[in-house]
This record gives structure tokens, sequence and C-alpha cells, in this order.
């Protein structure tokens, strides 16, 4: 049974969500403010962290940026309230997986939870070995060469995503649908940025690509 950590200090809203996930086969765990909810994933270590954006003791993005840095890559969904003003590149740059805008649906809640565990979590190989590189999905270390590389949680997620889907054309409205986990992201023009730093970490000539390639007037393709 999959754990999930829910951080919010909406206590009518917490115990919903916590009687949701149980119903639909999780182990919920509930705190009411940032620092215990920080305090409490680094001790269970859940399988996935819902936390609110604005909590008091210690704010959303605060939990995403600690939990990032002591070396924590379980995922991260974010729930924000319709007037917040967030930078949401900003957020998913810095350790988020996906967030909710509330008032959210439960049926939405529980279809993000299970599609960022997907991304996070494949039921396939548990490491791929393409041209120099080796991605090891349990630990969500990409290696090349035997040194390993720095990936922000974005370009980590891209990858996988490529690796899940070898040899098929993927637009760039699917990428962004699939790895940033929204829909109306505000530039596609993000994919292509992604997709050239990930060619700078794993293609041996950048310039001449030949596993992240550009399908003109589609998007892009990995070949293994």
């Amino acid at each position: 049974m999959q754990t999930i950590l829910v951080i919010d200090d909406d206590d009518s809203l917490r115990d919903t969500i916590g009687v949701m996930l149980e119903h639909e086969g999780f182990r919920a765990v509930l705190e009411g403010d940032g620092k215990t909810g920080y305090e409490r994933a680094l001790v269970i270590k859940p399988d996935l962290v819902l936390v609110d954006l604005r909590l008091p003791g210690m704010s959303g993005m605060d939990i995403c940026k600690q939990l990032r840095a002591a070396q924590l890559r379980l995922p991260i969904v974010v729930l924000s309230a319709v007037g917040d003003e967030i930078d949401k590149v900003l957020l998913l740059e810095i350790g988020a997986d996906d967030y909710v805008v509330k008032p959210f649906g439960t049926r939405e809640l529980v279809a993000r939870i299970r599609a960022v565990l997907r991304r996070v979590s494949p039921a396939t190989e548990k490491k791929v070995r393409f041209g120099e590189v080796e991605v090891d999905f349990d630990r969500r270390t990409v290696f090349r060469s035997g040194k390993e590389l720095k990936f922000t949680p974005a370009e980590y997620n891209l990858l996988s995503y490529f690796l899940q889907n070898p040899d098929r054309p993927l637009t760039r409205d699917m990428i962004l649908n699939s790895v940033w986990g929204y829909e109306f992201f505000p530039n596609t023009r993000t994919v292509d940025a992604h997709v050239v730093k990930l060619r700078q970490k794993v293609e041996a000539d950048p310039a001449l690509p030949k596993h992240l390639l550009t399908v003109h007037g589609v998007g892009y393709r990995f070949v293994p």
C-alpha cells in the first residue's frame, strides 16, 4: 500500500482528502502545519507528498526546496488556492512534480496523484541504458560514463517520459500534459528549452543528437 503524506492546515479539507485517499487504496498520513509535515516526511519517506502552498510554520514552496535539498526524491503535488499568485515554472523547477488549484474535484486529484506516481515509478525496467547513459528509476539518478549527472526534477521527469515512450513521435502538447501535469502551460517553447538541456547532458554531440531527435512539424522522438 502506497503512503501519501497530506500537509494542509484546513482541517476539514485535510480530513476529506484523507478519507478519499483511504477509499482509493492509499495509506494517508495527515499533518496540519508545514514544519511538522516536513519533519514527518523525513521520517516516514512517503510515496508522495500532497502539500498546501500556504501553511503556518513553513510554506509549501519551502517544503519543496528543503525536501530536494535533503536529497529526498519523493514526488510532490502542491495545492494552491485560485487567488494565489504562483510562478508555476519556478514551482516545478524547485521540486514540485505537479500542482492542483483549489477548489478541485476528488476525481481530478486522484487522477493527478496516480499520474505522478506512474511517472516517477515506472512499472517496467528499473534501469535503462542508452549510449553512455544509465538511468536508475528506483534511485531517480542518471549516470553518463559512470559519472552522476545533476538533473532538475523537470529535466528528470522529461527524460523519464522519453524513456517510457521509445520510438514514438511526441508532440509538445503531449509532453507538457504528461511531464508538467497540466494542460495550460504558458509557452510550449519550454519543452524545446528543456530538450536542449537534456541533449547537453546525455548526447555525445548535442548539435548532432542520436537519441533525442526532432520530428519536424510534430515534436520529438526518443531513439534508444
